[in-house]
């Protein structure tokens, strides 16, 4: 299907499947799939459409949702026989979201049971914003909303951290001391296990150095004084033979290496002593170190020195809090008011506005028939923020004089909120850029004259967008740029539904049996022939 510019204009009888036309529509706008709306469950289903995207300022969504942006966008939706369902935007796989996120800005279809959007308080403002001009305000209060609410989310968690940590900071402090006063950069652990050994056998080690001493320095027997006299021995022989040169060197080498551990054990009895009090502080640092060790289940001194910083900081951390929250309540306090300015611009130009569109509403619904509908609106500076600024709205409506204003899904018929919907596309389309609607059937119950009046309204919105209407009316059908027709046809105990574009010859026909059914009659088409000039 290729649909134009302007007015399409969809008819056929009753079951004759317009309903696949707006299904297949439905799924491309992100609607959850259903197999038993398929013709062959056993077979893939794919949906495909197309949508000229140039003027709709959509570049941004794409960007934000990771889009391949193209002005001549293809939606694609592929239903497998599983039940499972792939959506793609520009061959880009995407989820229902997002499908449905980007759908709303390019297809508006209305039915009588879809009217009630019009009572929901965001399109409300939506509608106040576009009469008022508000686009560049709006943008700018909901960029600074965002930041506000960031701001605001994480001063509650500044906050929450402080409650939690004050239950923490005395044991945190009490924790960091300890291992503070344990001077664990200080602490070599090796060092201290050698010299609790040392100093735990200090009697048995100088007995055993005295013994080593003597057994290199006597006298007699020395193992010094014979290394000695071997080296000499070696001297003599070494004019002699290489091996004795060789034997003679070994000697030197060995009594350097042994004069060397005289000097050495000397000088480490010379430095040991008995001394209980030096035991008792390595004793009492090591059953500090392993104590803390086995509190914070770790396995060496760098563990606990991380420990120890992790726990400064957080002391620290808590020390300064005050000062983030501080900080953070100003910054929250400037965007409050930031936010409060443009709030309030906001506010001014949708009162401003109110009047206009009450009268803009009256005078369009006085043509639909409705001669005594007449509006309420009420707009309240609230003290809390939200995407539109800080004000709730109450629309009110009633359809006759003398009648009380009541919310419109009370006051108003199916039929009267159809007709309010398309006041309301009518006015906006005069302001800002619509996405293409579709009327499914919302003229059902209205009278020739009124469909009439209604078929001018959708006429002059296709001036500047694309308009669908599916009616049964011909006065709509006769209104279209273009008319398209579905229709059922049998072919081998099979039936398919189709659509065609008629041409000026068919138009006549097709609207003739709208007013006088399948039997056509002169009348009927001098009659349509008089509704399509």
């Amino acid at each position: 299907m290729d649909f134009n510019n302007g007015l399409s204009i969809i008819t056929g009888e009753t079951g004759a499947g317009k309903s696949i036309l707006l299904g297949g529509l439905s799924l491309i706008l992100g609607k959850r799939a259903d197999l038993t709306a398929m013709n062959d469950s056993s077979k893939k289903c794919v949906i495909e459409a197309t949508f000229d995207i140039a003027n709709y300022n959509l570049k941004s969504l794409f960007k934000d949702n990771d889009l391949d942006y193209d002005a001549e966008t293809i939606i694609r939706r592929e239903i497998l026989p599983s039940g499972k369902s792939r959506a793609f935007v520009n061959d880009s796989p995407v989820n229902l979201n997002i499908l449905s996120l980007l759908g709303v800005q390019l297809i508006d279809i209305h039915s009588q049971h879809q009217t009630l959007q019009i009572t929901n308080v965001d399109m409300q403002l939506d509608i106040l914003d576009a009469l008022a001009n508000n686009k560049v305000t709006l943008l700018e209060y909901q960029e600074k909303f965002v930041v506000y609410k960031k701001t605001k989310a994480f001063l509650e968690e500044l906050k929450a951290q402080k409650n939690q940590a004050l239950k923490d900071h005395d044991y945190n402090v009490f924790l960091w001391n300890e291992l503070e006063e344990a001077q664990l950069l200080s602490v070599d652990l090796s060092a201290l296990e050698d010299e609790q050994a040392t100093l735990s056998n200090i009697e048995f080690v100088l007995e055993e150095l005295k013994l080593a001493n003597a057994l290199l320095n006597e006298e007699q027997l020395g193992i010094l004084e014979n290394l000695s006299r071997l080296k000499a021995s070696f001297y003599k022989l070494a004019d002699i033979s290489k091996i004795y040169t060789a034997l003679y060197e070994r000697a030197s080498s060995s009594l350097i290496e042994m004069d060397d551990m005289s000097s050495e054990i000397i000088e480490v009895q010379e430095s040991l002593e008995l001394n209980p009090k030096r035991l008792e502080q390595v004793n009492a640092t090591l059953q500090l170190i392993n104590n803390l060790l086995l509190k914070h289940g770790v396995s060496d001194v760098d563990a606990l020195i991380m420990i120890q910083n992790t726990l400064h900081e957080k002391v620290e951390s808590f020390e300064t809090i005050d000062d983030d929250i501080v900080q953070k309540e100003r910054d929250l306090e400037m965007q409050m008011e930031k936010l409060n300015a443009l709030a309030t611009l906001l506010h001014r130009s949708r009162v401003e506005v109110v009047p206009v569109f009450i009268a803009q509403m009256a005078a369009i619904l006085k043509d639909l028939g409705m001669p005594n509908a007449d509006f309420k609106i009420a707009l309240d500076f609230q003290e809390n923020y939200n995407s539109k600024g800080k004000d709730s709205i109450d629309l009110l409506f009633r359809a006759n004089k003398g009648s009380s204003f009541l919310p419109l899904q009370k006051a108003a018929s199916g039929g009267e909120l159809s007709r309010i919907m398309l006041s309301i596309k009518s006015i906006l389309a005069h302001y800002i850029k619509l996405p293409t609607i579709m009327f499914d059937e919302i003229d059902t119950g209205v009278s020739g004259e009124i469909s009439t009046k209604m078929a001018t309204i959708m006429h002059q919105l296709s001036r500047s967008m694309q308009v669908f209407s599916i009616t049964h009316l011909p006065q709509i059908a006769a209104k279209g740029d273009h008319h398209f027709k579905v229709y059922k046809k049998d072919t081998n105990d099979k039936t398919a539904t189709h659509l065609i574009k008629l041409n000026d010859e068919d138009r006549i026909v097709e609207i003739a049996q709208m007013l006088g059914g399948e039997k056509i009659s002169t009348s009927a088409i001098a009659h349509a022939k008089q509704l399509l000039n």
